[in-house]
């Protein structure tokens, strides 16, 4: 009998592009080697270009889609992405306190194009609902001011803005910093508020990093339901990005996707 892999649930909008949200996360977790199941909390008509329409479901049809899949498969952790609207965070966050699983939380707040993904009075609840049920908590720096207000021009920076995010009540928090134009490295800051662990990574020269932050986030999550402490499995994700963004292609007129798929080609 073949051993049943690690189980973990995406919740998450879909994007139609298939590069970004749920299809990113899915793909992920296929590439390492974990079952992901998924709860959809938005449809996007979304293609290389940008966000072309967005349509929320229902919070019933949220609550369903999850409550099926835990009660009954389980799960070993979850990750959230995009959630829209403020009944939609509350929602989760009321699901996954109720859930003995680690969970990643990737606040989405902007799409790789600028298309806001979540309601500026959604914020509040991000802050004070969904972020203290994180186990890990993967901002991006737009995200950071967003959620905080600290803005990150350098990379000193970057402990600040973990700090900050962390008195929002996450475990851990990383702080990726592939905006800054720190040169020919793409540093990311992880950190409880006493260990910190500063993840350096080669910065390749391509424009197709459409789901970066889906797929860094659904690896992480992969990685703690394989059982891994927090800091090894931020080290594999940062790894298994750091490859996905090299092998990203071109999609359509805009701006490509990361390739989830990489490491199996090699």
């Amino acid at each position: 009998m073949t051993t049943r892999p690690p189980l973990v649930l995406t919740v998450a909008g879909s994007d139609s592009g298939g590069g970004a949200g749920i299809q990113a996360d899915l793909k992920a977790m296929l590439a390492l080697g974990v079952h992901g199941m998924s709860v959809l909390t938005a449809v996007t008509a979304q293609n290389s270009r940008g966000v072309h329409g967005v349509w929320e479901l229902p919070e019933e049809a949220v609550r369903a889609q999850y409550r099926a899949v835990v009660d009954d498969i389980g799960v070993h952790a979850v990750k959230t992405g995009m959630l829209a609207t403020a009944p939609l965070v509350e929602t989760v966050a009321e699901l996954l306190a109720d859930t003995a699983a680690p969970v990643v939380v990737d606040p989405v707040g902007v799409s790789k194009h600028g298309d806001p993904l979540l309601a500026a009075s959604a914020l509040e609840s991000v802050r004070k609902r969904l972020l203290p049920t994180a186990t890990v908590a993967t901002p991006n720096l737009d995200e950071v001011t967003q959620l905080t207000g600290v803005r990150v021009e350098r990379e000193t920076d970057m402990r600040t803005a973990a700090e900050a995010v962390l008195a929002c009540g996450p475990r851990w928090v990383l702080v990726k910093g592939g905006h800054l134009p720190t040169g020919a490295e793409a540093v990311d800051l992880l950190t409880d508020g006493t260990e910190e662990h500063w993840l350096r990574a080669p910065r390749h020269d391509n424009r197709h990093t459409h789901g970066t932050g889906c797929t860094l986030a659904s690896a992480v999550a992969a990685g703690l339901a394989r059982g891994l402490a927090v800091p090894e499995a931020v080290r594999e994700a940062k790894a298994y990005v750091t490859g996905a963004i090299a092998a990203g292609f071109a999609l359509g007129e805009g701006i490509g996707p990361v390739d989830h798929g990489w490491a199996l080609r090699r």
